[in-house]
């Protein structure tokens, strides 16, 4: 006797894909107001125009991660249309966001040893 389950199609077209998405549309908003915050208090408080760059980089990152998202979404959106399994490579994606993670740490790692001196 097979189980009710393996009849079905273990895929469920429901709301993850969207909550996903938008997930990372508020990851990338957050990102972007922080850099915002940056850019407005980073020359103030540390001195000099060049600590509107780690502003800049991240508005940059949040600018790509919010079209990274919205092209994910649609790929998978598409592929749930014709019926097949959600799965689109984004391998290179996870790596990239966390290498750019690791560089916004030792930067700041950097930037309060050298302010620090």
């Amino acid at each position: 006797m097979t189980r009710p389950e393996a009849d079905t199609p273990p895929f469920d077209a429901g709301l993850q894909l969207e909550r996903t998405s938008l997930s990372w549309r508020r990851t990338a908003l957050s990102i972007a107001v922080g850099s915002l915050v940056s850019l407005r208090l980073f020359p103030v408080w540390l001195g000099g125009a060049g600590w509107i760059v780690p502003g800049m980089l991240g508005l940059v990152a949040a600018a790509t991660l919010w079209l990274v998202s919205k092209q994910r979404h649609h790929a998978f959106m598409a592929r749930v249309a014709r019926g097949a399994e959600p799965r689109v490579s984004g391998a290179a994606s996870i790596a990239l966001i966390s290498l750019g993670v690791v560089a916004a740490g030792l930067f700041a790692l950097i930037a309060v040893i050298v302010t620090r001196l």
